[in-house]
């Protein structure tokens, strides 16, 4: 949670968002803990079979972020704790559907280094979420490894990762690789990552897939 809060405070000071919503604790029976949202969201709408700007709409709607950057892409972090072990992340992106704004009046935002990245026409916006369960019924090597990424909403997209993601590791993931400009410009955010203990399975680390820094 004091991450959560750290990078959005960063962003708001960088002028990199113009919505936030600050991070809440809830606790549950058998010492469960979540770390999300405030308001009661229900997180398996951008799961469903509707159209991407129906999904990001609702989203957007319901406030259902931690921070809403300047051209319109959410961010989303929960995370899921059983007597103080990680065993459940959400990390997501949602660009903004439609870049028209940006895209067709160019000159009103290329002199601001946060837009640099966006302007080109050729962009095709895509959601980029990062999921980790350690959840045994889930599992399935290669298939449905514990950590993955996944792109675009494909459903069968998961990319397997070495290991969960702290909130710092996720938004410079995003930021250096989404808003290269904006990244180089301001340097480093100034806050410590961490990093959980890896959980690939031997398998899948014979297909490509994404190595965290240990």
């Amino acid at each position: 949670m004091k991450q959560i809060t750290a990078v959005t405070v960063k962003l708001i000071e960088l002028s990199f968002v113009d919505e936030q919503n600050f991070p809440s604790v809830k606790n549950f029976p058998e010492r469960v803990t979540q770390i999300g949202l405030g308001a009661e969201l229900d997180l398996s709408l951008s799961l469903r079979n509707i159209s991407y700007k129906e999904i990001y709409s609702a989203l957007d709607h319901a406030g259902a972020f931690n921070v809403r950057m300047l051209d319109g892409a959410l961010i989303q972090m929960f995370y899921s704790f059983t007597a103080g072990v990680l065993t459940s992340h959400r990390l997501a992106y949602f660009p903004s559907p439609s870049l028209e704004a940006y895209q067709n009046e160019p000159e009103i935002y290329e002199d601001d280094y946060i837009y640099a990245d966006i302007l080109a026409k050729n962009i095709v916006a895509f959601p980029i979420r990062f999921d980790f369960d350690v959840s045994e019924k889930l599992f399935r090597p290669v298939l449905h490894p514990r950590s993955h990424l996944t792109l675009g909403q494909y459903k069968n997209c998961r990319i397997p990762v070495t290991a969960p993601l702290s909130p710092i590791v996720f938004v410079k993931f995003i930021l250096n690789n989404l808003y290269a400009t904006a990244a180089r410009a301001v340097g480093d955010l100034g806050i410590t990552p961490t990093h959980f203990q890896r959980n690939i399975h031997p398998d899948e680390e014979r297909v490509p897939h994404v190595r965290l820094q240990e």
